[in-house]
């Protein structure tokens, strides 16, 4: 089966991007280089072709209720273009996906979610919604979408875009005609997203490479970027085995609200203790942690490494590791095997860089 391409397939063949397949898409990985693009997002501007992602709505009198139900967080009492971060889960807790919630009216809301679980969302909001009066639609075909993300975003999207945005505040959007404008990103810096029409993400794109202050960024970079701040990768730090309570992420589970899937599970998880949370880990060594090493105490296996890097913002062989909860607690000397070889680590915090977002 042919992977899909995106509205901007040609335009990262004509800057000669290296591409590969990803979630079902062609997707360009770099440019000019992960390093590159990685620190201009940190210390000017970049764009990425997120074009791959799902935008599926739902509307209709039962709309709030409905997403409430299949959703770990709380949208009641939401304002029109607010947004909010959560997880679909299974009724075991396992998650889903995670996505964002974009509250367009009362009776009307937008589900960002990954594109590698476009097909699988959609069938999982179309088994739930039996007994609530709402439409589901799947636009994720007909929209494209562009992150601009870095300290210069906010002025090249007013200056060159011409997209009003400076009021936006973090995790709010608006409407300019059929353009949904959000300040919210995957990299940790301030940012922008765009979703809207083939033609006008097309434009968006040219202009803002021709400023010369916007540089095209793949998805290599966008992996460095969310790991350094710890930011989760669905399929790595989230799962239908993983969590959102292993993974560190209760902030987002609404616990004093009405029922939701998932909800007893997570409950029964909480009050009986974790057996395994994530966690950041610290290298003594240059040596990279890569996914799915074993991460050792006392020789022993204590767990899984999900993401590992050496840091391009902070020049640290770091990763997020699912580790037992023993071990779990800041400080902990733990070992990594590298192949033939066992590195000595430090548990330390998931985020290894600060997030400069504008709220």
């Amino acid at each position: 089966m042919e992977n899909k391409r995106t509205c901007l397939y040609k335009k990262h063949v004509a800057l000669q991007a290296t591409m590969a397949p990803f979630a079902g898409y062609d997707m360009p990985i770099q440019y000019s280089g992960i390093v590159d693009e990685h620190q201009a997002v940190r210390h000017s501007c970049g764009v990425f072709d997120v074009s791959h992602m799902g935008e599926l709505f739902v509307s209709g009198p039962d709309a709030e209720r409905f997403v409430n139900h299949i959703f770990t967080n709380d949208v009641r009492g939401m304002a029109d273009g607010g947004i909010v971060y959560g997880m679909m889960c299974y009724p075991d807790g396992g998650v889903v996906d995670d996505l964002l919630v974009y509250r367009l009216a009362a009776d009307r809301f937008l589900l960002v979610v990954n594109a590698s679980n476009i097909d699988k969302d959609w069938q999982w909001l179309q088994q739930h919604a039996d007994g609530y009066q709402v439409t589901l639609d799947n636009q994720s075909d007909n929209y494209g979408e562009l992150a601009v993300q870095g300290p210069l975003s906010e002025a090249l999207m007013e200056e060159v875009l011409a997209l009003p945005c400076r009021e936006l505040t973090f995790y709010t959007f608006k409407l300019i005609g059929e353009v949904i404008v959000s300040r919210t990103g995957y990299t940790g810096e301030d940012g922008f997203e765009i979703y809207a029409s083939s033609d006008f993400i097309n434009t968006c794109w040219d202009r803002l490479v021709a400023s010369g202050h916007c540089k095209p960024c793949g998805l290599g970079c966008r992996d460095t970027l969310r790991f350094e701040v710890g930011l989760p990768l669905y399929g790595d730090e989230l799962s239908a085995d993983i969590t959102p309570l292993m993974a560190g992420l209760g902030v987002f589970v609404k616990f004093d609200k009405d029922d939701f899937i998932g909800k007893d599970a997570l409950l029964q998880q909480k009050a009986e203790g974790l057996k395994q949370k994530l966690v950041g880990i610290e290298l003594l060594d240059k040596a990279i942690p890569r996914h799915g090493y074993t991460v050792l105490k006392d020789g022993q296996p204590i767990g899984v490494v999900t993401t590992g890097y050496h840091t391009i913002s902070t020049d640290k062989s770091v990763c997020m590791a699912l580790v037992d909860a023993r071990w779990a607690a800041l400080g902990t000397a733990v070992d990594i095997q590298i192949r033939k070889k066992v590195f000595p680590g430090i548990v330390c915090k998931k985020r290894f860089y600060d997030k400069h977002y504008k709220k």
